[in-house]
């Protein structure tokens, strides 16, 4: 934390400090851009506990807080669009800027988002940017977009507090350097987005800022931790996002949003230069960031501008390995894995069958589809030993709570692990074991799971695996749990990406649902889950990121295709 500027909170409660913070964060919103009370009157409050729409419901429109002209840039177009109107001058930074910071203050008023805003800031770089532009200064492939950033991620002059209340009234310093990259390639930052208290929680819920909902349906969870990210792009309150993900951070609220997430192998894309909820230098699964998108070709966008960067240049965390061009992929039949149910994370009725439907397709498309196993897949042994290693140490975040004297939120207080928490299978007893030799045994334990799977990828000759991104689509609120299908893959370290596929239907999928002794999962409502988007993940091996988007693009498009 050596990049913040601390200050002194003297006789005020936690609750005064939040009180301030909130206020703040109102008084940063102008006046003409805050909903009508019309608006707010007719939705079903509160938002958290009733099932709003807020998409459906066209509030962006009906508020007529953006003109038709800005409007169409927020719905109309995808990343590559975009750039390509501020290429061409039919789109000024400052437009897309100003549509796109409207449509985010719209959307923190609904879903509670954001966590800090400097939309005028903004705005004065999207002028500046757009008069370089016109003397033929182009700074990079991401010149005049607006890009939202979450909290963790340090912009000068902003505060990065993610979610701790002892955080709260300490500005950055510096930039992160991935900050930096992206200002070096022409991106417009407006706002950070919201995240739960200690950032290991699948509901982005903390005392500061409230709980980021889900615009599908606000009594529905948005994702964690990169709640606000999955939110805003969700609302089309930004056109491109930045997360992180440690345990299925980025890919959570992709699936519980609907939108496209990224999850690289670590450490491609910069990671160094954040605010940590926990010990300094203890990382022993290793996070990545990565992008939310509403288009699948954002993510290689993206990814591919920050890795032509050369970020080992800013950041010393940042693996020195360029983008590699692939080049068209000229394979008429791709070779795809497909994750079998687990026994202990039974899938939900509308994840299973998506993932059929899926199938179905990519096998009648031509594609060559080889079933693996659950003994194969071991998605219930890769999460027994993830669980445990993320368990080595907790005592930092709870110090950070306490801190402040704020309580733990409900999600955080919950401690929730695997489903078969206490009758592991492959993982031995640790009980009376030091903390290093318990270390040494599960990383043991660990290189057998990637193991395994390197002699999956060798025997079955596979280009990528399609599996479930999680049991379920979106659950109300402080009910998502253990993450199984997306924490096994930060164990591996593989790259995966997140795409929407359908929706659950009370039609189609009418019993309500519940797991048994044993298992995993969140409760399955027909009702109350009526239209929550269904998403599923593509996965590859470590370091195979460009195969991963490029075989994810096929398969989306296959799966477009009526």
């Amino acid at each position: 934390m050596g990049s913040i500027t601390t200050t002194t909170e003297q006789k005020l409660s936690w609750q005064d400090i939040v009180a301030r913070k909130r206020e703040e964060g109102r008084a940063a919103i102008p006046k003409n851009w805050l909903l009508p009370s019309s608006i707010l009157d007719s939705l079903s409050l509160p938002l958290d506990k009733n099932p709003n729409n807020l998409i459906a419901l066209d509030i962006p429109r009906k508020s007529g807080i953006l003109t038709d002209h800005e409007l169409d840039i927020t719905e109309n177009y995808t990343v590559e669009a975009l750039l390509g109107k501020l290429a061409s001058g039919e789109f000024t930074s400052v437009d897309v800027t100003t549509a796109f910071c409207k449509r985010a203050a719209i959307a923190q008023q609904l879903t509670f988002c954001l966590t800090e805003t400097f939309f005028d800031e903004a705005i004065g770089r999207a002028k500046s940017l757009d008069e370089r532009r016109a003397k033929g200064e182009k700074l990079g492939p991401l010149h005049g977009l607006p890009i939202s950033i979450k909290d963790g991620f340090q912009i000068k002059g902003q505060e990065a507090s993610i979610g701790y209340v002892s955080f709260l009234g300490k500005k950055s310093t510096a930039n992160s350097p991935l900050v930096d990259i992206l200002l070096s390639l022409g991106a417009v930052l407006y706002v950070k987005t919201n995240i739960p208290q200690t950032l290991m929680t699948a509901d982005s819920d903390n005392n500061i800022f409230g709980r980021a909902l889900n615009p599908h349906n606000t009594a529905l969870n948005a994702g964690g931790s990169s709640g606000g990210e999955g939110a805003l792009v969700a609302f089309r309150g930004s056109p491109l996002g930045v997360g992180t993900d440690v345990a299925g951070s980025v890919r959570i609220p992709a699936l519980c949003c609907g939108t496209y997430g990224f999850k690289p192998t670590s450490s491609r894309i910069p990671y160094g230069g954040q605010q940590i909820p926990s010990l300094a230098g203890w990382k022993p699964i290793t996070a990545s960031a990565g992008p939310l998108t509403n288009d699948v070709d954002a993510l290689e966008i993206f990814t591919k501008a920050v890795l032509d960067t050369t970020p080992a240049l800013l950041d010393s965390t940042a693996i020195d390995v360029p983008w590699r061009r692939l080049g068209p992929n000229t394979k008429s039949k791709l070779r795809i894995g497909v994750m079998s149910e687990d026994r202990v994370y039974p899938l939900q009725p509308p994840i299973k069958r998506a993932l059929a439907e899926a199938a179905n397709k990519l096998e009648a498309a031509g594609h060559d589809l080889v079933y693996l196993t659950p003994a194969e897949g071991q998605v219930s042994d890769a999460n027994e030993v993830a669980c445990e290693i993320f368990g080595l140490h907790t005592a930092t975040s709870k110090g950070f709570i306490d801190a402040s004297g704020e309580p733990p939120v409900p999600s955080v207080a919950a401690q929730i692990g695997p489903g078969n928490a206490g009758h592991y299978n492959f993982v031995p007893k640790l009980d009376g074991l030091d903390f290093l030799h318990k270390y040494a045994l599960l990383t043991v334990k660990r290189q057998e799971l990637c193991e395994n799977w390197r002699t999956i990828w060798l025997e079955k000759k596979l280009d990528a695996v399609l599996a479930p991104a999680a049991q379920n689509t979106a659950v109300p609120h402080d009910n998502f749990g253990w993450p199984p299908f997306t924490a096994f893959l930060n164990l591996l370290d593989y790259p995966a990406c997140v795409i929407p596929f359908g929706k659950a239907s009370k039609e189609l999928d009418p019993e309500p649902w519940k797991v048994q002794a044993g298992q995993g999962a969140p409760d399955y409502d027909p009702e109350l889950m009526d239209g929550a988007p269904c998403s599923l993940q593509i996965f590859t091996s470590k370091m195979r990121d460009e195969e991963c988007l490029q075989v994810t693009k096929v398969i989306d498009e296959c799966l477009k295709r009526a």
